[in-house]
């Protein structure tokens, strides 16, 4: 019988890596369904260009000019497994030939926000600070730490976003029976209401909160849009928690507020990363230092290979995706996010 031809699929991940993405069943399941061009295992440009007229799909980040994708006639899908979209595709050219162009960033969301729940509950009650004062024989018995702990029960809350992590926690605080306000200029009202949140300016989100959860992307609009008129909103103890992206704060802002005691923050994403040893935030007692560490684990790099399967899959019979993050013509060049090391 004649070999029935598979859909061939340009796999090069970096600056993801493949067997991070990939379990062993995962990576054996795309290999079955479709015949696999491996350039992280044998990186070679020109096996790529010579591969590009026939490929079905690229899951992974090479550079994408308007010419290469106009080359790559049967083109299906472009895969991002970053978790970011760059600007190193081309995205016009792919929407003009009907490519979808597809990110993992919901594989991320349930372990950000796992994490996010964590930090909010320590800024709460002072977790971390008080281990760090007993470690050091500093430590003060039963009340004598509690004197700035709150309860995130009842708490007024506010999101900056309202995207796949503010979603994802949003299930999480459920049994928190909080006030939640949400500030979200991409979202129409109505998309908060039926979520039973109370859609809100970013003034009222910010100065009616006690916990704010910062989830906003990086865009061409919003740099530092966080600055120090927004942060003398909060009100005074609140807890200000950032875990999306750095380009929306204004970090020297938010030092000078730690510094004088008006706030409580908890960090995971910086400008300069690692955060140099120097940096001020490190004496700070009352901010949680995290090195860009919430949606990076096993569990959520495994996910991703899961969702580039189950998509291909559907793509492949004749099926619009339904895991991957679809990306939006009217958005995806406004991003201005960074790699992630």
């Amino acid at each position: 019988m004649p070999q029935i031809s598979k859909p061939l699929v340009i796999l090069q991940p970096a600056p993801q890596l493949r067997d991070r993405i990939f379990r062993e069943r995962t990576l054996a399941r795309l290999n079955q369904e479709f015949d696999v061009l491996d350039l992280e295992a044998a990186p070679s440009e020109e096996s790529f260009q010579a591969a590009l007229p026939d490929a079905f799909a690229i899951v992974g980040h090479p550079e994408l000019p308007a010419d290469t994708i106009e080359a790559a006639g049967n083109l299906k899908a472009i895969i991002n497994v970053e978790g970011n979209f760059f600007p190193n595709v081309d995205y016009a050219a792919a929407f003009r030939q009907g490519i979808r162009v597809l990110g993992c960033g919901p594989a991320y969301s349930q372990a950000v926000a796992e994490y996010t729940l964590g930090l909010a509950l320590d800024l709460a009650r002072g977790i971390s600070r008080e281990d760090r004062a007993m470690r050091e024989g500093t430590e003060r018995w039963v009340s004598g730490s509690n004197h700035d702990s709150v309860l995130l029960r009842k708490a007024n809350v506010g999101f900056v976003g309202y995207g796949n992590l503010g979603r994802a926690l949003h299930r999480l605080l459920e049994p928190f029976n909080n006030t939640i306000r949400v500030y979200d200029p991409w979202l129409p009202t109505s998309v908060l209401e039926d979520a039973d949140l109370i859609p809100s300016s970013l003034e009222e989100t910010l100065a009616e909160s006690q916990f704010v959860f910062v989830f906003a992307t990086a865009t061409a609009e919003n740099l530092h849009f966080l600055n120090a008129d927004a942060l003398d909103l909060l009100p005074p103890g609140a807890r200000l928690i950032l875990v999306s992206r750095a380009n929306v704060l204004d970090y020297d802002a938010l030092l000078e507020r730690l510094a004088q005691g008006k706030i409580l923050a908890a960090i995971d994403v910086w400008p300069t990363e690692p955060l140099p040893g120097d940096s001020p935030f490190r004496n700070q007692e009352n901010i949680v230092l995290s090195a860009h560490r919430a949606g990076g684990i096993p569990e959520a790099f495994y996910s991703i290979g899961d969702m580039v399967c189950d998509d291909l899959e559907l793509l492949k019979a004749g099926l619009p995706p339904s895991r991957l993050q679809i990306a939006a013509p009217e958005l995806v060049t406004r991003y201005r996010n960074k790699p992630v090391s």
